[in-house]
């Protein structure tokens, strides 16, 4: 078979490693964050809708970007699964790993000018600014969150909290404090779903000296914070039912989750696929997109 020329090789390299599957998800929960402020009774403009929407795409895939270039000795180590170890594209040497490096800058460049160009809000900008460093140092130095026990936190309160509020100031120019509420629960899965997911590569982090959760602590320790964290999403839901937080057709349609987080919270570092986790995660988010826009079209 004929090798492909070498820049369809980088093209193919840069689409595996944005990790479109994931870039999907992050348009999800942008468009979360929107559908809240609509139903907060803000007009929608799409020019600015997709503005915010083609700003973080951009961003995300710089993170991703980063991510790929960090973790390239733990994903040549680790057996890759749908949802954890890395792309593959750098450990199968298709290409230079500085590739990664570049794209991250570039992404990331293309990313804030398209803000600036297209005038996105001084908040949403700052947010924006906010999710992109702090992604940034999810891999990288100085801080290298996810190789000092940090990386779950951080990627949590970025993908699960300041994601969807970033979709919502692009709408309002504010910050809301029941959207940021809202969020939570939905945070917490999202941590939930990152226990799950660096399981799998708790030997070949070990190996490189990377101490996410998984490697540092133990499995009864893990398995406690599971079910801890469970209880305390679903525990805010109840809290925030039916008051302008949490309308309560989004707390009813959250509630077809639990059985996944409780299948979810027994299999964990019982199986090595950390299928269920993400399954839940993407539950709630489906619940919530589905409830907010229900909502915002009573309007």
């Amino acid at each position: 078979m004929a090798e492909r020329p070498h820049h369809t090789r980088r093209i193919i390299a840069l689409w595996g490693m944005a990790r479109p599957l994931q870039l999907l998800a992050i348009a999800l929960v942008y468009t979360w964050g929107v559908l809240i402020a609509r139903a907060h009774g803000y007009w929608l403009v799409p020019q600015t809708v997709m503005m915010g929407l083609l700003a973080i795409l951009m961003v995300a895939a710089s993170v991703h970007y980063a991510n790929e270039y960090a973790d390239h000795e733990t994903d040549a180590l680790t057996t890759r699964t749908p949802f954890s170890g890395g792309s593959g594209v750098l450990p199968r040497g298709d290409v230079p790993r500085v590739l990664a490096l570049q794209a991250m800058g570039a992404a990331g460049a293309v990313g804030l000018v398209l803000a600036l160009l297209l005038r996105l809000n001084a908040v949403a900008l700052g947010l924006l600014v906010f999710i992109l460093v702090f992604g940034w140092m999810y891999s990288l130095p100085p801080l290298k969150l996810a190789w000092r026990g940090w990386g779950e936190l951080d990627n949590a309160l970025l993908g699960g909290l300041a994601l969807p509020v970033y979709g919502y100031a692009t709408v309002t120019a504010t910050v809301d404090f029941h959207a940021v509420l809202a969020a939570l629960p939905f945070a917490l899965l999202v941590f939930l779903n990152l226990l799950a997911t660096t399981w799998p590569d708790r030997h070949a982090d070990a190996q490189v000296g990377k101490y996410t959760l998984a490697t540092l602590l133990t499995v009864p320790h893990l398995r406690l914070i599971y079910g801890v964290v469970a209880v305390i999403a679903f525990a805010l839901i109840w809290r925030f039912h039916g008051d302008h937080t949490l309308p309560a057709l989004v707390c009813h349609l959250s509630v077809f989750v639990l059985p996944l987080v409780l299948v979810a919270g027994w299999l964990y570092t019982r199986r090595e696929t950390p299928f269920f986790s993400v399954a839940a995660m993407l539950a709630m988010l489906t619940m919530n997109l589905i409830g907010w826009f229900l909502i915002g079209s009573q309007g």
